[in-house]
C-alpha cells in the first residue's frame, strides 16, 4: 500500500526549482549538482516534479514514521531520468497532522 492520499500530494515548486535543482543552493547544491548532470534542468523544474509523480511517488514507502509534525514516508526507488540513466533515489515526504495531503520534503540520491 502507497502513501494515503498520494494522488494529492504536493510538490512545491520553489523545493524543486530553488533547492533541488539550483547549483548555488548552501545545502542543496550537491543534490542540484547531479540532478543537473542527469539532465534536468532549473528552468524546467516540473520535468523533475512529473518524473517524482509517476515514477516514485506510487511506490511502495519503506519507512513511516510518526514524527511531532506528523507522519513521514520514505520511498526509495529508481527514476530514470532526462539522460536515460536510472538512478537510485529517496524521497521523504510527510502528511502533517490535521491534512490529508502528502508534501514533498526532500530527495537524494541513495
Amino acid at each position: 500500500m502507497g502513501i494515503p492520499n498520494a494522488h494529492l500530494a504536493t510538490i512545491a515548486a520553489e523545493k524543486l526549482r530553488d533547492y533541488l535543482l539550483n547549483a548555488e543552493h548552501e545545502r542543496g547544491g550537491s543534490k542540484a549538482r547531479l540532478l543537473l548532470s542527469l539532465g534536468y534542468r532549473r528552468i524546467e523544474w516540473d520535468a523533475l516534479e512529473r518524473d517524482l509523480r509517476e515514477q516514485h511517488l506510487p511506490l511502495e514507502p519503506r519507512l513511516v514514521k510518526p514524527n511531532d509534525f506528523g507522519v513521514s514516508y520514505e520511498i526509495r526507488g529508481p527514476i530514470r531520468t532526462p539522460s536515460g540513466r536510472a538512478l537510485v533515489f529517496r524521497s521523504i515526504w510527510q502528511i502533517d497532522a490535521g491534512a490529508e495531503a502528502p508534501r514533498l520534503i526532500t530527495m537524494f540520491p541513495d
